[in-house]
């Protein structure tokens, strides 16, 4: 397996995300900001290129109104954010439409992208199933990341249970899925994640 040339993209880890009716709950924000923290420093120290992107409704929307301190990056996400580090708002639960982070990507010669940040359920599973389309690979990591509770006309599930089925999802087929020590880990030796795949999923 040949070494990846990784980037990491942290999406939407906006104050938005710590209270309200899209507090995020599983894994506790408490525990997940600390480990995109963490990312950021280990790609800072490897010299991983990172793009941070921010959800955007627009002026006077219920959530994610620029205008608002909702809106803004976690401090510690931005004291974290390097020179040069690829910055955009985004419309969509994609990190690609209408960001050019695709074009960003290219121009660093980047194949595999690491998510990390909000939500599980919504902009990273977005942006991980999308990826492939593109040519790349994904990474995800699972304690770097957060869901919320869901209930409506279809039915509820709880937090952890969405967390929890969409990492398995995910490692099935979308993206190689680890932790931030494993990916830390795979960073100091240049290494590639491997997940599973849909007939190892089914029948192990």
């Amino acid at each position: 397996m040949t070494q990846p040339r990784r980037a990491l993209v942290v999406i939407d880890v906006q104050q938005q995300y710590f209270a309200g009716p899209l507090e995020v709950q599983f894994p506790p924000h408490a525990e997940s900001l600390p480990r995109i923290a963490a990312a950021l420093d280990a790609a800072a120290a490897a010299d991983v290129p990172v793009a941070v992107l921010q959800h955007t409704t627009g002026e006077g929307a219920p959530v994610f109104d620029p205008t608002t301190p909702e809106w803004q990056l976690h401090p510690e996400v931005a004291q974290r954010v390097p020179a040069g580090s690829f910055h955009s708002e985004k419309q969509f639960g994609t990190v690609f439409a209408g960001t050019g982070l695709v074009d960003w990507l290219r121009e660093r010669e980047v194949d595999t992208i690491t998510l990390v940040g909000y939500m599980t359920n919504n902009c990273v599973l977005a942006s991980a199933a999308e990826a492939e389309t593109h040519g790349l690979s994904v990474e995800v990591l699972s304690d770097a990341t957060g869901a919320i509770n869901i209930r409506n006309e279809a039915g509820s599930v709880d937090a952890r249970t969405v967390h929890t089925t969409l990492m398995a999802l995910l490692n099935s087929n979308w993206a190689a899925v680890t932790d931030t020590d494993g990916w830390t880990a795979a960073l100091g030796t240049g290494s590639a994640l491997a997940g599973s795949n849909l007939v190892v999923s089914a029948t192990s």
